[in-house]
């Protein structure tokens, strides 16, 4: 006897699966092991430490006390002291170009999420 999924019970399959690839993890496991996030839809939440903008694009800095990420966004950044949650890819020897010469020192390259969602928490 074969057995098929009812369409409700198809979706809800659909989205516990998503959800579940997009599970929100500790800034500290992205940057313990980055291979691991690499090039994937992760969820981080945390205060936002630092926050810079020029032009249509900025970034901002989020730590949520086991360690600190670059986000970088081009949907508007949130005001330092912030408390969001963001998804986005990680991704490594990312180039800010332009932007990255306009901020501290370091941030110009390296780990960092790029953001396809926040929302303040």
């Amino acid at each position: 006897m074969r057995r098929t999924l009812s369409p409700g019970t198809l979706v809800l399959l659909v989205v516990a699966l998503a959800s579940a690839a997009c599970a929100s993890v500790t800034i500290n496991k992205v940057l313990a092991d980055p291979s691991r996030y690499r090039d994937r839809n992760v969820t981080v939440s945390g205060e936002v430490a630092d926050s810079f903008s020029v032009a249509s694009r900025g970034v901002y800095r989020l730590k949520d006390g086991s360690g600190e990420l670059w986000v970088v966004s081009e949907q508007g950044v949130p005001r330092t002291g912030a408390r969001v949650e963001v998804t986005g890819r990680i991704r490594e020897g990312y180039n800010l170009g332009e932007l990255g010469g306009r901020l501290p020192a370091g941030l110009g390259t390296g780990l960092v999420l790029v953001e396809s969602s926040h929302r303040a928490k």
